[in-house]
């Protein structure tokens, strides 16, 4: 009998790499700009897109019980898969998860509506399972 295995770890890219930057706009208008998303792998792989405060909370509530963290915590991570859209201040992101196959591509738009006067940044994270 012959066995044979090949290990492997999720590979991907994204584009652009470096941050987003709607530039000037005028109130009350919208632009959108995409992101892509690609799996350069031979493994499929699930993404997920976070607003850093929702990360930094998890990791504040250290002084919790264990049990009702960790119930809280189930929660959110499945609200978030179902989640089809997200939105951080002036900004809206589609898809914000989903599952991308081997050698397939993801493109994620990020809508930016100039609703309030002055400057909005947001920081958000891509989780790849497996990376």
């Amino acid at each position: 009998v012959r066995v044979s295995a090949t290990a492997v770890y999720s590979t991907y890219s994204i584009e652009p790499a470096s941050a987003i930057d709607f530039g000037a706009m005028m109130k009350g208008t919208k632009e959108t700009q995409t992101i892509v998303l690609e799996n350069k792998g031979m493994l499929g792989f699930k993404f997920r897109i976070q607003q850093a405060s929702a990360l930094e909370s998890k990791s504040s509530k250290q002084g919790e019980s264990a049990s009702s963290a960790a119930k809280r915590s189930a929660r959110r991570r499945s609200s978030t898969l179902t989640q089809s859209s997200l939105h951080a201040g002036m900004f809206t992101v589609c898809p914000c998860s989903g599952s991308i196959s081997p050698w397939g591509q993801q493109k994620i738009t990020v809508d930016c509506l100039a609703g309030q006067e002055g400057t909005c940044e947001e920081q958000l994270y891509i989780n790849i399972t497996g990376r």
